[in-house]
């Protein structure tokens, strides 16, 4: 699904909030109930639209088998996100979507994958996990690696510990500077990368994180033998209209809302705004 699959991609849909969960003290889960489903893949992304406010672009953190009810994880970072933090159960809003081009799943049956995620980057990557989850039989091998500042910035902390216990999967998660909660890694994500018993070459490497994150760790994973089309990037930073007229995302030839935001690395690494 490459873009909007709805006749008119510029309508909301009227979308109830049903539960909201502050996951951080910047980072809030909503979960919403669109009149209609809208079936999405994971690291596709739909437009919210706050009445009165704006709208602005956001991957959903559920499960796409689900699609009748989504979950958006936001931090808090401008006017929209800020009013975002201030719905309650029982406001409406509105979701138009989903839009871009999320992770090819079935080219993935068989392979040995890492998933490296960052900060707010847990966020596309929980629904990713999810449609690994349900398909683990058909994964050779799988890994996640993650980190972020510091304890009380970890996303998904409980969920992530019972990701822990799986037998299907292979977790590790680090923080920047620990505390006296912290038993795990301590540093930056890219050195617990390498740690991962797998056939670099082979393998497939899916990042999501903040620029800067995600420009080292692509770095760390190409010197450890990760092929460059075997490495998937979530280039979502200044997506705005969606639906690639406004050009703020504009990625060489591409546009990060139309063509993306899913992109293998060999398609855009000679384009240096990649990590502005």
């Amino acid at each position: 699904m490459s873009s909007c699959s709805r006749k008119n991609p510029y309508r909301p849909i009227e979308t109830e909030v049903i539960e909201t969960v502050q996951e951080t003290p910047t980072i809030r889960t909503i979960k919403l109930k669109p009149k209609e489903p809208i079936p999405f893949k994971a690291g596709q992304f739909v437009e919210l639209t706050i009445p009165g406010i704006g709208e602005a672009p956001f991957t959903p953190s559920s499960r796409p088998s689900t699609p009748e009810i989504i979950h958006l994880t936001i931090m808090k970072v401008g006017k929209v996100t800020e009013k975002v933090h201030e719905l309650q159960a029982g406001d409406i809003v509105g979701l138009r979507g989903p839009l871009g081009n999320g992770y090819p799943i079935d080219d993935f049956i068989g392979k040995e994958i890492l998933v490296v995620g960052g900060g707010c980057g847990f966020a596309p990557l929980r629904s990713l996990m999810y449609s690994f989850f349900e398909i683990s039989g058909k994964l050779k091998k799988l890994y996640f690696r993650g980190g972020c500042r510091s304890p009380q910035e970890m996303v998904y902390r409980k969920e992530t510990e019972e990701w822990a216990k799986r037998p299907d999967l292979n977790l590790k998660l680090t923080v920047d500077k620990g505390d006296e909660t912290w038993k795990g890694p301590v540093g930056v994500v890219t050195t617990i990368l390498d740690d991962a018993a797998m056939d670099y070459a082979t393998g497939i490497a899916i990042v999501c994180g903040p620029p800067i994150m995600m420009k080292f760790a692509t770095k760390k994973l190409l010197e450890m033998g990760f092929k460059k089309d075997h490495l998937y990037l979530s280039m979502e930073k200044n997506m705005s209209c969606g639906i690639g007229k406004c050009g703020h995302c504009r990625l060489g030839i591409y546009y990060a809302c139309k063509d993306g935001p899913v992109f293998r690395f060999n398609q855009i690494e000679s384009y240096p705004e990649i990590w502005d």
